[in-house]
């Protein structure tokens, strides 16, 4: 019963009269021939590709799930789940923005990152078969050596062969410093590893014909602690000089995990017994490589809830509007009805516009996060280079957790408004509840993102990245500062700003006293943080769609009211999220833990 349709209109409304995308990636050597044709030609059959491809098979993977041959260790994907990848493949859709050294077509990130939030809409466990492999992709690109290179990334770019990150074992988790898998040097250059790895998504599946697996491991001298992991690159299958595919490697799936939701996926216990890898990097300098995955991870993750809240949204005002039950407060709306439609009743318009407010928002924030990312990697200019990088640091740990927080309340919010109904599986709208809660957990809990935000990437510079962000705001408060139209925006905005700089001094001040102070108030301060830079963005958006209105597309009206609702009724969280976070570490920590 459930439907999507591509928000390809808010996306090229971002693309064109927001951020300005072409002009600013030709500027760029990479994407000098770019055009707006191009992009919205790809994003077209891109949006047919999720919508009719994917998405068909979103509800019966949920219900199927994965199946493992404990024999073989094979792991059998949902029906329909192979054949869809093998379009994928055929499309050429996994070489989208990469290199054209490797086979890549070089488009930019930021229309590849469009391309992923609908398929994550369409079906985030099918999805996150091939978003793994750009994470691998990336890592060996960055870091590996040529022949590395040369025998995985064309293949990888190609999507013949996924990847995978295998980190986590059973007895840690973030704190990958007591990671025990061991990685023994072999006479001809290669290692030969050992361990035990957990939730490993997409570790093993029968979409594609071989999976290169980028596991972390310990060499025998390794120092202890985080200090001494390094990375390796290690095929389900090895691979012979020539590029074939040889012998089986000893590294499989010795179970499923039994979750709450991305059920069509396979998240996977893997068994490393003498697994042959080839070191990538440098020794015990594998969490640097490493942090290339998982950083693309996390923006990953991010465009996953992005994903889930905008085909929530979707289906949650559809029902809406067909949906009857009772009458308006102030009168009957539909009066040649029984009752009204739900729309009608302020409540429901509230959570309809909360996820139309967050997904609406963060499509902003991540389409311009990634327009950085490609003047990072791609500018001649050493200090946009770096102003850029700076800023995608910064806002990563933001998009990852302050959209995955959003994702949870905006899909819960849509099944609510499906009452008795969402409750129930054949409406789909649990299942987007049930995916959306893993977002908030893997790559890294969104308390560990508030604690990178507040901790690394802000006090641990003096708050220089925030400077170059506030700098945009002040900026555009400075522009629209006489413009009275613009006023409800610009001041609240303005407000926040300055509110921000004075709680991350204060906290900063406190941390100098007893840095468990940041501990206690990174989560709150992230969502702060998050809300201005929305703000910031909705501010945007609304500046263009005030002057359009007068032209009569109602796109432009329903931009605005958006605008105004977020202003009006979610921002104001920060007031609470700001008290307490300055309420600090003695509520906290006053009750002896015996207590508990």
């Amino acid at each position: 019963m459930a439907q999507y349709t591509p928000p390809l209109r808010d996306m090229q409304f971002l693309m064109s009269e927001v951020l300005n995308v072409v002009d600013e990636l030709k500027a760029l050597p990479a994407h000098a021939d770019i055009d707006l044709d191009t992009i919205n030609a790809v994003l077209e059959e891109g949006g047919k590709f999720a919508s009719q491809v994917v998405f068909p098979l979103n509800q019966s993977g949920d219900e199927e799930g994965c199946t493992l041959d404990k024999a073989t260790h094979e792991v059998t994907a949902p029906k329909g789940f192979k054949q869809a990848y093998a379009q994928y493949v055929e499309g050429g859709w996994p070489a989208l923005s990469c290199d054209p050294a490797f086979g890549g077509q070089g488009l930019p990130h930021v229309v590849n990152q469009c391309f992923y939030e609908m398929l994550n809409s369409a079906n985030q466990a099918w999805t996150m078969y091939p978003g793994l492999s750009h994470g691998a992709y990336e890592a060996l690109h960055a870091h590996g050596t040529d022949a590395q290179k040369a025998l995985y990334l064309p293949k990888l770019t190609s999507g013949v062969w996924t990847g995978t990150m295998c980190l986590t074992e059973p007895h840690c988790g973030t704190d990958l410093g007591l990671l025990r898998t061991k990685a023994e040097p072999q006479a001809d250059g290669s290692y030969k590893l050992t361990g035990n790895k957990i939730f490993i998504s997409a570790g093993e599946h029968d979409l594609a014909e071989n999976i290169i697996h980028l596991v972390l491991a310990r060499l025998p001298d390794a120092p202890a602690g985080s200090k001494g992991i390094s990375l390796f690159a290690v095929p389900k299958f090895n691979v012979n000089a020539d590029g074939s595919i040889g012998s089986r490697n000893g590294i499989w799936c010795g179970g499923l995990e039994h979750k709450m939701g991305i059920h069509g996926n396979a998240t996977a216990q893997m068994v490393l017994e003498g697994a042959v890898g080839t070191l990538v990097g440098q020794p015990n300098k594998g969490l640097a490589a490493m942090f290339v995955m998982m950083n693309a991870a996390r923006l990953g993750v991010g465009m996953q809830s992005l994903g889930l809240t905008e085909v929530a949204y979707q289906n949650a005002v559809a029902y809406a509007k067909e949906r009857i039950q009772m009458r308006a407060l102030s009168g009957p709306k539909n009066p040649d009805k029984p009752a009204d439609t739900i729309i009608v009743h302020p409540d429901v318009r509230k959570m309809l516009l909360t996820a139309r407010a967050y997904a609406e928002g963060g499509r902003a924030l991540a389409m311009w996060t990634t327009l950085q990312l490609d003047k990072e990697l791609s500018s001649d200019d050493e200090d946009v280079r770096k102003d850029c990088g700076d800023l995608v640091a910064l806002i990563t740990p933001i998009i990852k957790a302050f959209i995955t927080d959003n994702g949870w309340i905006a899909t819960s919010h849509c099944m609510q408004v499906f009452g008795g109904h969402g409750y129930i599986k054949e409406w789909g709208m649990e299942q987007y509840v049930r995916d959306a809660r893993i977002n908030m957990i893997y790559e890294g809990t969104n308390t560990i993102q508030s604690l990178d935000l507040l901790g690394r990437k802000i006090l641990s510079d003096n708050g220089a990245k925030l400077k170059k962000f506030g700098k945009l705001v002040q900026e555009f408060v400075e522009e629209e500062g006489t413009n009275e139209a613009m006023q409800e925006f610009v001041n609240p905005l303005a407000e926040l700003g300055d509110k921000v700089t004075k709680l991350t001094t204060e906290l900063g001040m406190k941390a100098f006293g007893n840095a468990d102070e940041v501990g206690a108030a990174a989560v709150d301060y992230l969502r702060v943080a998050g809300h201005l830079v929305f703000a910031y963005f909705w501010a945007r958006m609304a500046k263009v769609a005030l002057a359009k209105l007068d032209g009569g597309d109602p796109f432009y009206k329903a931009k605005l009211a958006t605008a105004r609702f977020y202003y009006a009724k979610l921002l104001p969280e920060t007031a609470s999220l700001i008290r307490t976070a300055r309420s600090g570490l003695k509520p906290l920590m006053e009750m002896d833990e015996a207590l508990f």
